[in-house]
């Protein structure tokens, strides 16, 4: 660096943008395909507890994005790794126009198309600014904050609001809805927790269901959202908890690692996510080989985290199994329809973001519908064709594979951490639509970036 000036700049735009996207985690938790499902707020109120429409995370990193370009030029950045790694994201970028273009369903393709230039342009970014000096540390302020509101909130609607709620709801109905105020009563109905059948107002058994359920979702779209980012965020946060309080008295030290352990643990417990608590377990894993043990003691421990584990997961969701385990054999269908529109479609798939439109024609007439395919690789192949799958399927793998060579070794624990949350959340894509959200994509994809850039220096050591 060339003046204490220009590192002051890079610090805090990376404080702006880590901020923005803590704002996604808040506000912009919903797939891109359901932006004309959201109602702009119209009060206060409703901006500060409604998700905002999510064309508007386009347009506010779109500023974000032409400034970090202006500051990456000027502090003459250069790639820090393979010509692969930005080859193939570009490449990936130009086959979605091209299979936009060729769409039958612009709307979604347009919609789709603001999504994957954002996964973009925070990948580039991250890889070109955020990698080196405190950087990392004033992006991840934003990110982490805003992460643990989301779990706080999640927290809250186990605890409070969803037995609050389904009591308000199982009296309203036992009482003809004469504890309810008038006003009150309309918005349920416009929110659809009241339906009207027969000439009589009634809870809607959907929301009474979920509210029974108790799964929950913080500030995003669904619980399993809420799980990939717990996989994504929650390493990192349990690496800094331990990390960054070494220096403060035993006592809030301790209590400080406890909150982080309690918010995370509960929040990714109540989400009833299968895939996320297996996904989990293996990261569990790989964190214990990262210890200085011997490896006969790795492996025996390695061998009760799987056990506990396993048993925990086996008695937890043992309702849903002897239920017959719907959500999997619908993602089996999904994957199916996937693969077959792939077939009909090679080159350039029906478009970015169009799965529900072939899918609802391929379903069979009692099979559940579906939006997206919950597989984001199965999705990329279904969408844009093999060209399009391959690329982003190759992109990935390339990237976490040139990160896991150095960081492996690496005494960094920091970037080690994320390492193991983008892992995790990538994985969790096998089964899971996070690729169309921008609160978890976008940051993603920045921590990607960054951590390119990290490990692409020979100091990688803390």
């Amino acid at each position: 660096m060339k003046s204490g000036k220009q590192t002051s700049g890079i610090e805090f735009y990376a404080l702006a943008f880590g901020l923005f996207l803590g704002l996604a985690i808040l506000k912009f938790g919903n797939p891109v395909i359901l932006d004309g499902k959201i109602s702009t707020p119209n009060s206060p109120a409703e901006f500060w507890s409604f998700s905002w429409p999510t064309h508007w995370a386009g347009w506010l990193l779109l500023p974000l994005a032409i400034a970090g370009a202006i500051l990456a030029v000027a502090k003459k950045s250069r790639w820090p790794q393979s010509k692969w790694l930005w080859l193939l994201p570009l490449l990936w970028l130009v086959w979605q126009l091209f299979s936009a273009g060729e769409t039958a369903y612009p709307e979604l393709a347009a919609a789709t198309l603001w999504q994957f230039f954002g996964c973009a342009a925070c990948y580039f970014l991250g890889s070109f600014l955020f990698g080196s000096g405190r950087a990392p540390n004033f992006l991840l302020v934003g990110i982490l904050a805003a992460f643990t509101f989301c779990l706080v909130r999640a927290v809250d609607q186990r605890i409070f609001e969803y037995p609050q709620s389904r009591q308000l709801l199982a009296e309203g109905e036992h009482t003809g809805w004469t504890n309810v105020p008038p006003e009150m009563l309309m918005q349920m109905k416009q929110d659809g927790a009241v339906i009207t059948t027969n000439g009589m107002d009634v809870a809607n058994p959907v929301i009474l269901d979920k509210f029974k359920k108790g799964r929950v979702s913080g500030t995003l779209v669904y619980p399993n959202a809420l799980a990939g980012a717990v996989l994504l965020l929650f390493p990192v946060s349990l690496a800094l908890a331990f990390g960054a309080t070494k220096k403060l008295k035993t006592p809030i030290r301790f209590a400080a690692i406890a909150l982080i352990l309690f918010l995370g643990c509960a929040g990714f417990f109540w989400t009833g996510s299968k895939l996320g608590w297996l996904i989990a377990i293996a990261t569990g894993g790989l964190f214990l080989f990262r210890l200085n043990w011997s490896k006969r003691l790795k492996f025996a421990v390695l061998g009760l985290i799987v056990f506990a584990g396993l048993g925990i997961f086996a008695v937890r969701f043992q309702n849903y199994f002897a239920a017959g385990a719907t959500s999997v054999g619908a993602r089996f269908d999904y994957w199916s329809a996937a693969v077959q529109i792939t077939a009909r479609h090679p080159l350039t798939g029906t478009g970015p973001g169009t799965f529900q439109r072939p899918y609802a024609k391929l379903k069979s007439p009692d099979a559940e519908m579906a939006r997206l395919a919950h597989n984001d690789y199965l999705e990329q192949f279904s969408d844009s064709g093999i060209p399009g799958g391959i690329f982003y399927a190759a992109w990935i793998f390339l990237a976490l594979a040139a990160i896991a060579r150095r960081v492996w070794k690496s005494g960094n624990q920091t970037a080690f951490a994320i390492f193991a949350g983008l892992l995790g959340w990538f994985a969790q894509g096998i089964g899971e639509f996070s690729l169309f959200i921008p609160a978890l994509a976008w940051t993603a994809f920045t921590l990607l970036g960054c951590l390119l850039s990290i490990t692409s220096s020979e100091k990688v050591q803390s």
